[in-house]
C-alpha cells in the first residue's frame, strides 16, 4: 500500500505553498520518514521547510548520517538556526560527530551561546561511555525547599528540558542527594519539605560506564531516565530512554555482524559504499580462509585411513555440520546470557556440569540416530562402522557443546567481546578440532 507522500510525489512540484503545508501538517511523520528515500533532493527539502519545528527536529534526528548532511547544506542559515535552537544537545552532538568538517563548521554558526556551550561541555566525552549519551538540560532541585516551591520552579523550567518525570535533589556542590518523581510531586502536600519525600538512594551510572552497561542498568531497573555523575558524585547530565533505544539497536547491530564475522561501522547498508562493504567482511574471511586450511592438514595427516577405511570421507560434512551447529547453539545461549546479566563468569562450574549433561545427551541421541541412518540407509555401512561413526559423532557433539558454552565466558572474562566466538569462527575451530576427534575415534573403534 503507498504512504501519502508516494501518492503526490509527481504532484509536489506543483502545489501550492499553503496546501503543500496543509498536506504536511497532516502528513504522519511516519511516513515521511519510509518515503524519504524516494524523494529527489529538491523534493525532499520542499517537503522539510513546510514541516512544523517539532517534526523537523524529529526527522532530521531520524535521517542516516549522509541524509542529515544532504538536507543540512541545503538549509538557510535561518531555517538551520531555527532548527538547532529546538534540538536537543545531546542530539546537536551526534549530528556535529557525524557529518563532514564543513557541515560541522555550518552547524556551529548556527548555534545560540547557550547551546555551543552545552555542547562544548558533551563533547568532552566519549560517545560510546555514559556521558557521551546524556543530555545537561534536567530538572534539579534542593532538598530544604517545600513542594509548592519546587512544582513553580519546575512550571518555569520546564521548556528548557527534555524530561520531568524525574526531578533530581542535589546540594550546593551539585552532587546528587536523591530523587523525586512528578507523581510524588503532584500528590504531596504544598507545604512538605523535598527532604521529607525524597528517595535518597538513587541508581545512578559513573560518566565513563560504558553505553551498553548503561542500557542494561536501564532495563533491569525499569527507568525512563538515568542520571550520569562524575567521580565526585555531582550530577552530570541524564540520559533518557529514547537515547537508550538506539544504544540498542547499534550494539545488536554490531553483535549480529561479530556473529556474521564482519567489523565495520553500523552504518545502514544502502548508505554503505561498496568499498566499505568490502572492509567490513574481508579481513573476517581473510582469517577463516587461513584458520580453515588447518582442516585441509588433518585430512593430509589421515589419509592412510582414508584408504583403508574409505567410506569415513562420506561422513565428514555430517560430522562438521552436526558439531558447528552444537556449538554455535551452546554459544548463541551463552552469548545472549553475558548480554542480559543473567549469567556471570562465576557461573562457570554450574554452567560446565549442566552442558556436560546436556552435550552427552545430545550425543547419544545423535549417534543413535547416524548409527541407523547410515547402516539401513544409502550407502548402508556395516554395523561395526556405524558404531564407529556415531560414537564419533557423540564425542564431537560433546566437545562442541563445551567449546560453544565455555569459550563466551572465557573471553568475556578476559574483556573481549564473546561474539566473535559465534558464528564462522565458531564452526572453523570445531571443524578443525571435531574432525580430529573424529579420526582419532574411528581409527581405534575400527582398529587401523
Amino acid at each position: 500500500m503507498k504512504s501519502q507522500i508516494e501518492n503526490i510525489q509527481e504532484y509536489l512540484e506543483h502545489i501550492s505553498t499553503d496546501e503543500l503545508k496543509k498536506f504536511a501538517s497532516e502528513a504522519s511523520i511516519s511516513d515521511v520518514i519510509m518515503s524519504w528515500d524516494i524523494l529527489e533532493d529538491d523534493q525532499k527539502l520542499t517537503l522539510f521547510l513546510q514541516l512544523d519545528t517539532e517534526r523537523k527536529v524529529y526527522l532530521i534526528n531520524s535521517l542516516p548520517n549522509n541524509e542529515q548532511e544532504k538536507l543540512l547544506k541545503q538549509l538557510s542559515e535561518e531555517h538551520a538556526r531555527l532548527l538547532f535552537s529546538e534540538m536537543e544537545p545531546d542530539d546537536i552532538v551526534d549530528v556535529i560527530q557525524s557529518v563532514s568538517p564543513e557541515v560541522r563548521r555550518s552547524v556551529w554558526n548556527s548555534l545560540d551561546f547557550e547551546s555551543r556551550r552545552e555542547t562544548e561541555f558533551l563533547l568532552r566525552f566519549d560517545e560510546d561511555d555514559a556521558a557521551g549519551l546524556m543530555t545537561p538540560r534536567y530538572v534539579a532541585i534542593r532538598e530544604n525547599i517545600t513542594v509548592y516551591q519546587a512544582i513553580q520552579f519546575i512550571r518555569r523550567t520546564i521548556t528548557d528540558v527534555e524530561t520531568v518525570y524525574y526531578i533530581y535533589v542535589v546540594d550546593q556542590l551539585k552532587r546528587l542527594a536523591g530523587i523525586v518523581t512528578l507523581r510524588q510531586l503532584l500528590t504531596a502536600q504544598d507545604e512538605s519539605r523535598i527532604s521529607d519525600i525524597m528517595e535518597s538512594k538513587v541508581v545512578s551510572v559513573r560518566e565513563e560506564t560504558d553505553q551498553e552497561e548503561v542500557a542494561r542498568v536501564m532495563e533491569d531497573y525499569d527507568l525512563i531516565a538515568l542520571p550520569v555523575l562524575d567521580h565526585y558524585s555531582r550530577l552530570l547530565g541524564i540520559i533518557t530512554v529514547d537515547d537508550v533505544i538506539d544504544v540498542i539497536r547499534e550494539e545488536q547491530t554490531e553483535d549480529v555482524y561479530k556473529m556474521g564475522a564482519m567489523s565495520g561501522e553500523t552504518n545502514r547498508y544502502m548508505d554503505t559504499r561498496i568499498w566499505g562493504l568490502v572492509r567490513k567482511r574481508i579481513p573476517w574471511l581473510i582469517i577463516l580462509l587461513l584458520a580453515g586450511t588447518l582442516t585441509t592438514n588433518v585430512l593430509h595427516n589421515y589419509e592412510p585411513l582414508f584408504l583403508s577405511a574409505a567410506f569415513l570421507t562420506l561422513f565428514v560434512p555430517v560430522i562438521t555440520q552436526t558439531g558447528g551447529n552444537s556449538g554455535t547453539q551452546s554459544s548463541t545461549l551463552m552469548i545472549r546470557g553475558l548480554a542480559t546479566g543473567e549469567i556471570r563468569f562465576r557461573d562457570f562450574f554450574s554452567i560446565l556440569m549442566r552442558e556436560l549433561l546436556v552435550g552427552l545427551i545430545m550425543g547419544i541421541l545423535l549417534a543413535f540416530v547416524i548409527l541407523l541412518r547410515s547402516h539401513f540407509l544409502p550407502p548402508g555401512i556395516g554395523v561395526y562402522q556405524a558404531v564407529a561413526v556415531g560414537t564419533s559423532l557423540a564425542f564431537v557433539v560433546l566437545f562442541s557443546t563445551l567449546v560453544g558454552a565455555l569459550a563466551p565466558l572465557v573471553i568475556h572474562r578476559l574483556g573481549f567481546d564473546p561474539t566473535v566466538m559465534a558464528g564462522p569462527l565458531m564452526a572453523t575451530v570445531i571443524d578443525v578440532i571435531g574432525l580430529t576427534i573424529y579420526f582419532e575415534i574411528s581409527r581405534i573403534i575400527l582398529t587401523l
